[in-house]
């Protein structure tokens, strides 16, 4: 985790103070608002409000109880998309690595989901909007949200919702899994990757879980792990029985990176490439901003290679990872600040549970991590984005139909 280092004269320019932080606040500052040579009219577009959340549960299966309303932010009903994302739903033993893709793990939390999203919206009715299509859908009585996709490889799950009056307007639904686990191909690392359409705007949302580890080279591993998913997640062509696409139709995109609006979460499992004693005296000052002029994840950004592209907004919170489960304590606290334990509860905390987005029409609204769920040794983060979506008309799929809403192989409506 801490014993990486990075010698380069390169990389010191980019460690130079002032300078990470100039860039990643350029980074968040290109909004992805439709450019002047392809600008929008906007009549022909409509904005939604996209909940993405990640979380790794620690292979802990939740109790019959457990309120996710607090990180789905549930009450302030303002969302009308939401893609959630977890990590080791089950343990990553041989048992389930090698077992059957769908597990009752799956089911359970995507109940748990289903509890929270509807327990404060059926009966609600929300405020009303300036454009005709926020006014239909805003102005009626208010509608649960229902499960669009979802789906599981190993222990990584990936879950969309939508609101109901919404979900016809959500089409080509479709999922594709990508090992990178176990030599290079098994589940127990790798992503889930979704796509849909929304009106004429495509989306895809890729969930990962990169390799874990502190040592030098592990941040190579992780980088190869990610470039590996985007190069090899491809998508059908077209999700129909149809023999032949309307002639109004374009192909479908294939690649994630074909797709309009592309949001990357998960565990991405990057730490923060110092020394760790050192990373521990800041940690415990909660200075955040300095230890994250370190993180292997913005040092990537800021030189492009597998992250060439990406976004991320600023990170203001605590480090997610490494906690004692049901304790707010590090993991380290206990166990190595008396000089005891062994050299992984000495490991600093670092921020591996990350959102990273991309493509035109994208504005991320906020960005938080979670505090009060302590059943896993992650702490959950969310995003918020405001997304522009083209009406169907100039693009794929020119017919509100929900006949792209179907079951895809591993991908089954709850």
């Amino acid at each position: 985790m801490g014993d990486e280092k990075h010698p380069s004269s390169k990389l010191s320019e980019i460690l130079r103070p002032g300078k990470l932080l100039h860039r990643r606040r350029r980074l968040v500052s290109e909004f992805a608002d439709v450019g002047q040579e392809d600008a929008l009219h906007e009549s022909d577009t409509v904005k939604y409000r996209v909940f993405a959340g990640t979380w790794n549960v620690a292979g802990v299966a939740p109790p019959d109880d457990l309120d996710l309303g607090d990180w789905l932010d549930a009450k302030a009903d303002s969302y009308d998309i939401y893609v959630l994302g977890l990590q080791e739903i089950v343990p990553l033993n041989a048992m389930n690595v090698l077992g059957p893709t769908r597990s009752s793990a799956a089911m359970k939390w995507n109940s748990l989901i289903g509890d929270a999203l509807n327990r404060f919206t059926t009966g609600r009715r929300r405020r009303d909007d300036d454009d005709d299509e926020g006014a239909q859908r805003h102005g009626q009585q208010q509608q649960p949200f229902r499960c669009v996709v979802s789906e599981q490889m190993v222990g990584i799950f990936v879950s969309v919702w939508a609101r109901s009056g919404l979900r016809r307007h959500v089409r080509h639904a479709a999922a594709s899994c990508v090992g990178a686990g176990v030599l290079g191909r098994l589940g127990n690392k790798g992503a889930v990757s979704v796509r849909f359409l929304l009106h004429g705007t495509s989306f895809c949302f890729v969930c990962c879980h990169l390799a874990s580890g502190g040592k030098d080279g592990d941040a190579q591993l992780r980088n190869a792990d990610a470039a590996d998913i985007l190069s090899r997640t491809t998508f059908r062509r077209r999700t129909t029985a149809a023999a032949s696409p309307a002639p109004e139709e374009l192909p479908l995109p294939r690649k994630i990176l074909d797709h309009d609006r592309v949001v990357l979460l998960g565990d991405l499992n990057y730490r923060i490439a110092m020394d760790d004693a050192e990373a521990r005296l800041l940690v415990r000052a909660g200075k955040w901003s300095m230890l994250l002029e370190n993180d292997e994840l913005l040092l990537e950004l800021a030189e492009g290679g597998s992250f060439d592209g990406w976004r991320e907004g600023l990170v203001t919170f605590s480090p997610t990872y490494k906690y004692h489960l049901n304790s707010d304590m590090f993991y380290w606290s206990i166990d190595a600040a008396a000089g005891g334990g062994d050299k992984q509860q000495q490991r600093a905390p670092a921020w591996c549970d990350r959102i990273l987005w991309r493509g035109k029409g994208m504005r991320q609204a906020s960005y938080e991590r979670c505090g009060g769920y302590r059943i896993s040794d992650h702490r959950p983060v969310r995003a918020l984005f405001d997304a522009v979506c083209e009406l169907a008309g100039g693009g794929v799929g020119v017919e509100h139909s929900a006949a792209g809403i179907a079951s895809f192989g591993h991908v089954p409506l709850l």
